[in-house]
């Protein structure tokens, strides 16, 4: 499966930006997907997941109450919404997909997912 991440961009603290995740070459509906995010100089760090039907989310601390991740099936994309925007969340923002058709569990580590897409650049000002 290809991933390809849109949305993101130069914004002010405080404001707000919506990524968007487009999955082709198969369908991603029966999978976990996830969000990840690496800042220059750091490690890539776990962001949120949600569960192939939507109904289990999970967050980060740092991003808990500001970010919101959510799915369309039909489209087979996913989306991340980002609101409150800090300076320390600048980073490069990476979806991905995990293979494991149907489940409900919590995937928050970058083993657990086998696609990847190429990032989307996040810069938040001061």
């Amino acid at each position: 499966v290809q991933l390809a991440e849109s949305g993101g961009g130069l914004v002010q603290a405080g404001g707000s930006l919506r990524l968007s995740c487009a999955a082709s070459g198969r369908t991603v509906s029966s999978s976990t997907l996830g969000w990840f995010r690496q800042a220059p100089g750091k490690e890539r760090e776990f962001v949120a997941t949600i569960s192939w039907s939507g109904r289990n989310t999970y967050y980060a601390d740092s991003v808990k109450g500001r970010f919101t991740i959510s799915r369309d099936n039909a489209k087979n994309t996913a989306f991340l919404q980002m609101n409150s925007l800090k300076p320390e969340d600048t980073a490069v923002y990476y979806c991905a997909a995990a293979d494991n058709p149907y489940s409900e569990g919590y995937y928050y580590k970058d083993y657990d997912y086998d696609s990847w897409g190429q990032g989307t650049q996040v810069t938040v000002s001061s």
